[in-house]
């Protein structure tokens, strides 16, 4: 039995609000259970000097905790000086995986800054900060379009990410923080909506795994995404920007 009563194949409750900060061309928050991540996308009229001159866009990603997201307060990394390495690992994840669907030839030469700040941590922060990147980022653009700005949507299609793990042997979507704590192995999956591969993070904590084990995870972890980015167009389409 786990921990919430879920079967082993069971997203924790998913939500998605678009429109939830009135200064930022895009933004969401996204709960996968008791997960909240705020979601912002915001449209900078520059790029990095390396793509000056290019006709090209960026799209990049910062990632945070807030101090009470998590059972006991964890200080403001700046008020450490730098970022921990596990923050900037994170965050480079999530401007990868938004990076892999957007077509940055035809955006112009704009950059996309998505931050993901957890309100509330229980496991997958990084996985929610992905699916909902996505959707702060989708709308970012759909307005460039809806302006004139962009002669289309330049996005190849959707992408989410969930996590998946052993725990007791068994094969386990979704992991919450007490699950993913006890894991023999733990894994993050980053898929687009046709079920392509952006990223696969695969660590067993215990022993080694068999391939075999990999692939069930792997399956866990496509209908998982399937259900996320349903989600996701469900959300942008209530908002009137599928």
């Amino acid at each position: 039995m786990r921990t919430d009563g879920r079967q082993a194949n069971v997203l924790r409750p998913v939500a998605i609000e678009i429109g939830v900060n009135r200064h930022a061309e895009g933004s969401c928050i996204v709960s996968f259970g008791h997960t909240r991540v705020l979601c912002t996308a915001t449209v900078e009229e520059r790029v990095p000097p390396f793509l000056r001159n290019t006709g090209k866009g960026w799209v990049t990603a910062e990632y945070a905790m807030l101090p009470r997201a998590t059972h006991s307060r964890t200080a403001r990394e700046v008020g450490k000086g730098r970022q921990s390495g596990r923050t900037m690992e994170i965050q480079r994840l999530i401007g990868r995986s938004l990076r892999a669907v957007a077509l940055v030839d035809s955006m112009g030469e704009r950059q996309i800054v998505v931050d993901c700040d957890v309100l509330q941590a229980d496991g997958g922060t990084r996985t929610a900060s992905i699916t909902g990147g996505y959707v702060a980022l989708h709308e970012a653009l759909q307005k460039l379009v809806k302006k004139g700005d962009l002669p289309k949507l330049p996005l190849r299609e959707p992408v989410a990410a969930i996590s998946c793990g052993l725990v007791k042997g068994q094969a386990l979507l979704d992991l919450d923080y007490v699950e993913d704590s006890g894991a023999e192995a733990d894994a993050n999956f980053v898929l687009t909506a046709s079920g392509k591969v952006v990223e696969l993070q695969v660590t067993a904590e215990d022993a080694p795994l068999e391939l075999a084990q990999i692939a069930e995870l792997q399956i866990l972890a496509e209908q998982g995404v399937r259900q996320l980015v349903e989600a996701q167009m469900a959300a942008l389409a209530a908002a009137g920007l599928a």
